[in-house]
């Protein structure tokens, strides 16, 4: 039964109609593909705007920056792990990069990050939307960001997809511009096998046009607009050559070894596959870093494949001529106490933490920042997560300084005013 026109002037209730129509009648479950962007083209930042691409892998749970991009001197702070030479002189990691050292002169590092968010969900949030957490609105990650104010690039492919979970939003922003979610990188495009004849979902589709038209008429719901285009844009996909792109199984042997078989590597070489296509921004999310316990297991586990996966992205996109065209970008919600606790692990840290840049017109080489030797508090140059993802919409010239409007007028920037890291950037 559906609700009741009454009950449909309130904005859930009228969002759960809509859904119910799409499930009802499309037979067949389809993601937030982004619509036409509204907003005119922008013009590039002096010293950035060379990007056309980003790929922002997001390590949940806390990378501890000791033990990777940031490590110290005293064998009391590292613990478990040791320091290692790189390609440049003046740059140490951690040992379980071995293969992102020998490719630090393409790599910008960010060792200055500082935050006052000490728990994990206002943490990931801020460095995935550039706002802090509120219960009254919800911010848009990046990439539904970078559509509306930039236009969606393509007809087909979405302008931004997020790997490794099964669902996404575009905050306040128009439902179309969520990004496509894939959970697992290697499963393709979820549910995109029709679960009916070709003929029988064009009906289904008529009908839910034609409904959601009668509906946006009726009650002056403007979203319903929205959702209609979220699942046209869908049908284009699904009876598209263009889906294949999310079939990593498509590539040779050699390029998955290079990649590794673990999520994050197996991210990054769809990440790749993506923007070569022509995907604006791929985010590729990583979990299980919240060492609290056993940090060196953990870290044996899971850095050689962080490792394999950046280093490899990296080598691959430069080889096809794709990395000063494509931002990556490596971030986390915080770094790890430099003292070692009780159960072996590191607890977490707010206090400073790092991230790094590659390709999109960064120089390579280089690092921002500094804290002190216990790795405890910024010394130099903090950068906090709203000037992180500032830097990303400088390197795509994203106009930083346009106001895009909430449903309840509140104007809000990209980065949230953020300064981005122009010094990085050749």
């Amino acid at each position: 039964m559906f609700p009741s026109p009454s009950t449909l002037k309130d904005p859930a209730s009228r969002r759960m109609f809509i859904e119910t129509i799409a499930q009802l009648t499309l037979g067949v479950s389809a993601y937030g593909l982004a619509g036409p962007g509204t907003a005119q083209a922008a013009k590039p930042a002096v010293g950035g705007g060379k990007a056309k691409s980003l790929i922002y892998i997001y390590v949940d749970g806390g990378l501890s920056h000791v033990d990777s991009l940031d490590p110290k001197k005293s064998k009391d702070i590292m613990g478990p792990t040791t320091v290692i030479d790189t390609k440049v002189d003046t740059i140490k990691l951690g040992h379980y990069f071995e293969k992102l050292a020998a490719q630090a002169d393409q790599i910008a590092l960010v060792r200055s990050l500082t935050t006052t968010n000490g728990a994990h969900e206002p943490g990931r949030y801020i460095m995935r939307t550039g706002y802090s957490q509120r219960n009254t609105i919800v911010h848009p990650t990046v990439g539904p960001f970078v559509t509306k104010l930039l236009g969606k690039r393509g007809e087909v492919l979405p302008d931004s997809v997020v790997v490794g979970q099964a669902t996404s939003n575009s905050g306040f922003l128009d439902p179309s511009l969520a990004p496509v979610p894939i959970a697992d990188p290697s499963g393709g495009l979820p549910n995109a096998k029709l679960l009916t004849d070709a003929d029988q979902f064009a009906r289904r589709m008529q009908i839910a046009s034609q409904l959601g038209q009668k509906f946006s008429d009726r009650f002056k719901y403007a979203r319903a607009k929205s959702y209609v285009s979220y699942y046209e844009q869908a049908n284009k996909l699904l009876n598209s050559s263009d889906l294949q792109v999310f079939d990593i199984s498509a590539e040779g042997d050699a390029a998955r070894e290079a990649y590794g078989s673990s999520t994050a590597g197996q991210g990054c070489l769809l990440a790749r596959r993506l923007v070569e296509a022509g995907v604006r921004v791929v985010e590729v999310v990583t979990s299980g870093w919240d060492m609290h316990v056993g940090l060196q297991e953990g870290l044996e586990e899971k850095g050689p494949m962080l490792d394999q996966a950046i280093a490899a992205l990296i080598a691959d996109l430069k080889q096809r001529g794709l990395l000063e065209s494509t931002l990556i970008a490596v971030g986390t919600e915080f770094g790890r106490t430099p003292k070692m606790n009780v159960n072996g692990g590191r607890d977490h840290h707010p206090r400073c933490y790092s991230g790094l840049f590659a390709g999109g017109g960064v120089a390579g080489g280089r690092v921002h920042g500094e804290t002190d030797g216990q790795g405890e508090k910024v010394k130099t140059d903090p950068v906090k997560p709203e000037d992180f993802i500032a830097t990303m919409g400088f390197a795509l010239g994203v106009p930083l300084d346009q106001e895009v409007y909430s449903p309840s007028k509140r104007p809000f920037k990209f980065g949230n005013g953020g300064t981005p890291l122009a010094d990085l950037f050749a």
